[in-house]
């Protein structure tokens, strides 16, 4: 069974309750029900056995950095403002290698933001399509991790 941590960074928390004209009125917790349900979904139309997903969500960079090194088969990523601000995040990252990640945000971060110190080693980034962009970047994770060898 493969295994998918979905980390949510700063302030993901909030959801549904921040800036709703950015994020939405969607929870955190609607978030994850939406992504279990659909987990299985896609896991159906990739002929794959229905993922185990972990959720996290801090505000303790810390905590998040050392999360991330265990052993994936995959993460969906969303760092929130550590995106443009972490070169600690970055480095992790960079290496890590072995486990692929999804980079997600509910808003367009090019619109408010430029920059993304997580990007580079992504296997892609889905921004600004709101919850969905959590869906498609789930699809593109699982894709890539069926036709893995």
């Amino acid at each position: 069974m493969l295994t998918i941590l979905v980390a949510n960074g700063v302030n993901l928390d909030l959801l549904g309750r921040r800036e709703q004209e950015h994020y939405g009125s969607f929870t955190l917790q609607d978030l994850e029900d939406s992504l279990q349900l659909w987990a299985g979904k896609f896991s159906a139309l990739l002929d794959i056995g229905k993922p185990k997903l972990v959720f996290l969500q801090s505000n303790d960079e810390c905590t998040f950095l050392e999360k991330l090194s265990a052993n994936w088969d995959g993460v969906l990523l969303n760092p929130g403002a550590w995106t443009h601000t972490s070169l600690a995040l970055a480095d992790r990252l960079q290496s890590l290698p072995h486990i692929p990640y999804v980079e997600v945000h509910i808003s367009n971060i090019r619109k408010r933001r430029r920059r993304s110190y997580c990007a580079d080693n992504a296997l892609a980034v889905v921004c600004g399509a709101g919850m969905d962009s959590y869906l498609a970047g789930l699809y593109v994770l699982l894709k890539h991790l069926a036709h893995a060898d």
